[in-house]
């Protein structure tokens, strides 16, 4: 792990995630993006709905094995098991309330974090934990 982006301070932090996305996918990034099984369920749908003009290329990989083969070069990949996400992925996004399993493989890491109290409570819980473990964190507050 080289850094952590801590992105903070948006009212919808899964709003905020599909531009993001859309950004990372437009540079040609290889993603995976990581949280609860019902926030990435969110997320799925809102890649579909965000922009009616755009498309987001993603795959919500609910369990170890269930995406086919042919899917795996999909850029965006949405799992609860970050380890299991196939190929050479450099960036991980967390959407979650933990740190996530399997981060010190990407090269970044991306916290969004909301504007929500717990959600801010939790994020700093885990800028603490990246600190102590000597990794840079940068914050980035959001404007919207």
């Amino acid at each position: 792990m080289s850094t952590v982006e801590f992105h903070h301070g948006m009212p919808d932090k899964l709003a905020y995630a599909c531009r993001l996305l859309r950004k990372a996918y437009r540079t040609g990034a290889r993603v995976v993006v990581t949280g609860d099984a019902a926030a990435l369920k969110s997320l799925d749908h809102q890649l579909w709905t965000f922009e009616m003009c755009a498309f987001v290329p993603h795959v919500l990989a609910q369990s170890e094995g269930s995406v086919p083969t042919r899917q795996h070069d999909t850029p965006i990949w949405l799992t609860t098991d970050p380890a299991t996400a196939p190929g050479e992925r450099s960036v991980l996004v967390n959407i979650g309330q933990t740190v996530p399993v399997a981060c010190e493989r990407f090269a970044r890491l991306f916290e969004i974090v909301s504007n929500d109290a717990f959600d801010r409570q939790q994020g700093r819980l885990r800028w603490k934990t990246y600190t102590a473990k000597g990794w840079q964190v940068n914050p980035h507050e959001v404007k919207e």
